[in-house]
This record gives C-alpha cells, structure tokens and sequence, in this order.
C-alpha cells in the first residue's frame, strides 16, 4: 500500500509556490517530499517540519539555523538549501533534489564494500564537512543515511538539523541529541559538546561500516551502544574482513580514537591522513572484493561469523608453549591428543609435593638395583619419546604467496608431500601463489604425510557479452550471468534501436574484463522527435500539435506576461527545435496578456530624446517625417497620447517636423 496517498500534503501547493508531488522519507524531526517550484519550474526536496514539533521554539530555530548554515555552505558536495519560510503550521525548507540512493541504501544491498568505493565515497564526504568545520560549523549527525549517492555518481552530504557553531555554548539537561551507533565518547559524557573532531569519530565509524558492512558496536538496548562507545575501542576492519591493508585499520583507529585530542582536528586533516593512506594501497589491495563476494554460494552470514576472532568472544587463555611438555604427556596418552588441555593444566597448577625421603634401613642392594631400573627406563622412555616426537613428526611450514614450486621445495624439505592441487580465482593474490593449504600453517603431522595446496589462478577474468539490442533487464540478467554488474544507465536517441533496448557499453562487447567489473549500459530513448513551435497559439491548438508529435502535455501553474493575449501559449519547454523522446513532456506556460506601460509625452522634444525616453519606458520608435519633417528636428506629434497606455514592446510611432 503506497503511504504517500495518506499524507495530507501530497498535492497540496505550500506558500502557493510548492507543489508536494511525493513523500520521500520521514526522519525524526521532519518529513522529506518531492516537490516542484511552480514559479521557476523545477524539481526540488522540500523539508517540512512534523508539525508537533513546530510549536517547540527550539525546534524551530534549529530548523531555521540549518538553512542559514548551508546557505553559507557554497560546496559540491553540500546539498544547498534554496529557500525557508512557513505556511501556517508547517514549517518548510526547500533544498536541491538528487535523484539517487543514499549511503544506507548501497550498504543494505551490498553489505562491505570494497576500499576503492568506501575511500571513493568517505573523501567527497571529508570535503564537504571540512568546507563546513573551516566555516565555523558541526555536522553532528553523520551518518550513511546523510550521505546522498547521485544516479551520476555525485556524492552530497545533507541534514545539517543538528548543526552548530563550534564556539557555541548551551545548557543542557543532559539529552543527547544524534544517532547513537555514530555518537563521539565526548557527546555521550558531555551532551551538547561541538567540535569538529565528533565529526571525525562518526566519519571513522561510516567507514569502518563501508570495509565491514557491520557497525563496530552493537547491543540489545541503545544504553549498551553508549556504553561500548566509551569503554570499547572500535575493532580494527581486519578482524572481520581479514586481508584488508594494515593502513585502512590504522586509519580507522585514528578516526575513532576514545581520547578527542588523538583524533585529526577536523575533517581536512582525516581528509589528508586518508589520501595519505590510501597512496600506497595497490591496485589489487583497493578492488579486494568483501569475503561475501569472493565465491559464489558462500553465505554472507556464515562468513561474517566465521572471521569473528575469538578474543572478540571469549578471554584468550595464557600462551602455552606445547614444547615444554610434548615429550612428557606424549608418553602416557601414546598420542597428541589432549596435549593443548594437559599443557594448560600443567602451566596454570603446581605439581603434586613430593613424598619426604625415607631412609633405608635394610636391603642396600635393592637400592641400587631400583635406581638402575628406574635409570633404564627413564632412558627408555627418553628414547621413544624421541623416536615419536622428533623422528615422527613435523610442521607445517608457512608458504603463503609463495610460488607453487617453491613451496612444493620448502614442503618436501620438511618431509612432507604435496598431495592434492587446488586452484581458485583471487583478486589479491598472484597467478601461482599459495593461496592456502590444508592442514594450515604450524599444524603438526606425520613427516611424510601430504598436505594439499590452494594455488592462486589470479583473478577471474570474463568477456562483456554483446547485449546490443537487448531489452534493459534481459540485458542486466546477462551480464550478471557472466559474472558482471550491471553499472550506470545512461539514454541517447536511436533511430536505429527501439526504445528502452540498449544501444551499447563501456567497456564494449567482447572486451575481457575481471569478473565483478561493472558496465556501463546506453539504452535507447527512441528516435528523437523536433519538438514543434506553438508559442502564440491557444492552448487547445497548441496540446493537439504536441500530442499529434507523440508528446505529453504539462501546463504550468504560473503564467507571464508577454506580447501574447491572455491564454496562450508564452513559453515552452523544450523550446522550438529541440529534441525529444516519443512520450516526453513538454511543458507550457501561459500568458497573461502583454503588460500596459504608460506612455510618457516627447511632443515639442528632439528626436533623440523622444526616442531615449520611449526606449527607455520599453518601446520600439518609428518616425514618421514626410516631406516637411526631412530636415526636422523636433517631435510634433506621437501615436499614442501622452498619459495613455500600451503593451510593453509595441511600437509608438513619432511625427516630426
């Protein structure tokens, strides 16, 4: 069921300029719409207050502080605010409409993604909230839902409704104002604090969410959230996306530091430690896919669990060296296992007090001989304890992004085989590096034993099918079947390929491309149609010419004066001789009759004052000489009597003699 039917305002023209089209979202102070502004013509959000809250002054100013702060904001990346006001209880702001998604929306559908794209979106972010830390102001409440991500890529930071000046100080009964997975330790102990560094922290917690696809702190109630804020440190990305460069963790790390004055000052100094850490990534390390895209069937819940270190679960217990004890426990089990636990036994109790000696009192030789059996069997059992450890058993050397050959050579030389060869695609790891093997690094085996090897066949790559000529979805369908993303759509005319089909992509068919790669879709609007002339015709005439070309019909709720009468057509949009597609809109605007101007009295003045003065009240001058005014210089008479009125733009005409 579509909600926007119940939303009294849709429909309605606020200030009797904004036509409210659509509701677009609700957030806890205001309601988004879609709307038009009928005087110039354009597409634009319009912010409203619930009206619940326009009774509160506090709301209010903060509301009104918000379109004064981005007003002040001149900035690519900053969604600019056009214009405030209030129509009875509704209290409104008019702001730039970007068709897209937002930040939310890409995480929800993706989960992590990969650094290219998070350090692609975290830098046009950094700049705008550097452009507004360098003008005195805090965001306060940055989050993916304030992050806007355009159908043309362009990324813009908006909702600047907790806004506030860095040097302002206000009391406050202890609320926390803000979305409490992105809250600063210092907003939490100190509500109302404003300081660009708040910023900061929730820009390191946005991207440690775009690496993970998970926030770093999370809890059964919000006073759990709070708490981890200012007790925890955030984990680094690794934990749960191993394989991520170490500098994208040390990132993170500075961004979220507990302590403010660890942190970059503002976001220009986030925005250079950012680039600085990003300049050394490779190419490979910056398009690593997420652990949910590496294989396909793998279950993203399932790898999300599985990455969790334990320390992040369970106390870690103390480190055990299982050197110190192999020999001894190996001789009475017969084999290792259980040696883990036993180790962890032995390091953490003392060992059993031995029995007081007891003196002999009889029988020396047995003495000697006990000790000699004891001494035997103590050999013994050295013996074998050496045979099973040392001569038996071995481990697995590490040989991760290795050459297949040289670790086959590290393996043999520890007297292991190499059984079984995989070989798996990787976008991080070498065509004919180790990848893996099994049992894994440091795992203890029999020498001669074989292990298996994982070998890198380096990234998947995959030819871009020809889809030209397909319809869109098919051809989305298509490339997602080869193993590619369908990436932006674009329209052009086409005489020759049917509306809605698609022209071409880049890259073109059948160039070879990693698999993940997205492509870029042209899709056809059609042949283009010459949009026809009707300026000057009624209405009624000028609809059946556009919809006789194949074209809808909008008219304007403002009309303007023009040299036109009343009703008809003044402007259009497109304009005559422009191109348009078969069912696009052409909008018209109508006239309200041309203006009356009043006409000012030039009899008995020269004619290059009458004509200043005429020309200058905003008409065309045609002189009318004859034979006696050849050599004249001076106005005897005029078309139209002084004092009267005519349509701006006609022509009054002079005598002179």
């Amino acid at each position: 069921m579509d909600t926007t039917l119940q939303d009294p305002l849709v429909g309605q023209v606020l200030d009797g300029r904004y036509r409210v089209e659509a509701r677009i979202a609700v957030g806890g102070m205001a309601t988004v719409y879609r709307a038009v502004d009928t005087r110039l013509d354009r597409v634009l959000a319009l912010k409203v207050m619930h009206p619940a809250l326009a009774a509160d002054g506090a709301f209010v100013d903060r509301f009104i502080r918000e379109a004064k702060s981005v007003a002040r904001l001149a900035h690519p990346n900053v969604v600019q605010v056009f214009d405030q006001g209030a129509d009875g209880s509704y209290v409104y702001l008019a702001m730039e409409y970007i068709a897209g998604c937002t930040l939310r929306d890409v995480l929800r559908e993706r989960g992590a993604l990969q650094p290219r794209a998070a350090l692609d979106i975290l830098e046009p972010v950094l700049a705008a909230l550097g452009a507004a830390h360098r003008a005195g102001f805090v965001h306060r409440d940055m989050k993916p839902e304030n992050v806007l991500i355009g159908d043309d890529g362009r990324v813009k930071v908006a909702d600047f409704g907790l806004v506030r000046s860095v040097d302002t100080v206000t009391s406050t009964t202890g609320a926390v104002l803000g979305t409490v997975a992105y809250l600063a330790p210092e907003q939490i102990e100190q509500p109302g604090a404003a300081d660009p560094r708040v910023d900061v922290y929730a820009c390191g917690v946005v991207l440690y969410e775009m690496l993970t696809g998970e926030k770093p702190h999370d809890g059964d109630s919000p006073a759990i959230v709070l708490y981890k804020h200012l007790h925890e440190d955030v984990p680094p990305p690794s934990a749960l996306v191993p394989g991520l460069p170490f500098e994208l963790d040390e990132l993170v790390a500075a961004a979220t530091a507990r302590t403010p004055a660890v942190r970059p000052y503002d976001a220009v100094a986030l925005l250079g430690q950012v680039r600085e850490a990003r300049a050394p990534l490779t190419e490979e390390q910056l398009d690593a896919l997420p652990p949910q895209a590496v294989s396909a069937g793998h279950d993203i819940a399932e790898d999300r669990t599985s990455v969790i270190p334990r320390s992040l679960t369970v106390p870690r217990p103390l480190p055990v060296n299982e050197d110190d004890y192999e020999g001894r426990y190996d001789s009475v089990n017969g084999s290792d296992d259980g040696v883990a636990d036993l180790n962890r036994t032995s390091r953490f109790q003392s060992p059993p007090p031995l029995p007081p000696r007891r003196r002999s009192l009889g029988r020396p030789r047995r003495g000697v001989l006990a000790v000699v059996t004891v001494v035997l069997l103590v050999l013994g059992v050295g013996a074998g304890v050496w045979y099973i450890n040392s001569g038996q058993f071995t481990k697995v050397p590490a040989v991760l992004t290795q050459q297949e050959a040289e670790a086959t050579k590290r393996l043999e030389a520890a007297g292991i085989e190499v059984g079984k060869v995989e070989r798996k695609y990787s976008d991080t790891a070498k065509r004919g590096t180790v990848i893996d093997t099994d049992p894994g690094p440091g795992a203890r085996i029999r020498k001669h034993d074989s292990v298996t090897l994982t070998v890198s066949r380096g990234p998947e790559i995959v030819k871009v099918p020809d889809v030209q000529g397909s319809r869109l979805d098919k051809a989305e369908a298509l490339l997602k079947t080869d193993g590619l993303e369908p990436g932006l759509v674009t329209e052009a005319f086409s005489k020759d390929v049917i509306k809605g089909f698609v022209i071409s992509t880049d890259p073109a068919a059948g160039s070879r491309r990693r698999a993940g790669t997205a492509v870029s879709l042209v899709v056809s609007k059609g042949s283009p149609i010459d949009v026809p002339d009707v300026t000057g015709q009624d209405l009624d005439a000028a609809k059946a010419e556009l919809e006789e070309a194949g074209l809808k019909v909008r008219v304007s709720a403002e009309e303007v004066n023009s040299a036109f009468g009343k009703g008809q057509v003044a402007a259009q949009s497109p304009e005559k001789g422009g191109e348009a597609a078969d069912g696009d809109t052409v909008t018209l605007t109508l006239s309200k009759g041309p203006e009356m101007v009043e006409v000012p009295d030039v009899v008995g003045a020269s004619v290059d004052d009458a004509k200043s003065l005429l020309e200058q009240s905003g008409f065309e001058v045609k002189e009318d000489r004859g034979l006696l005014g050849l050599f004249g210089d001076t106005v005897k008479s005029q078309s139209v009597k002084a004092g009267g009125t005519a349509p701006k733009g006609s022509t009054i005409t002079i005598t002179i003699r």
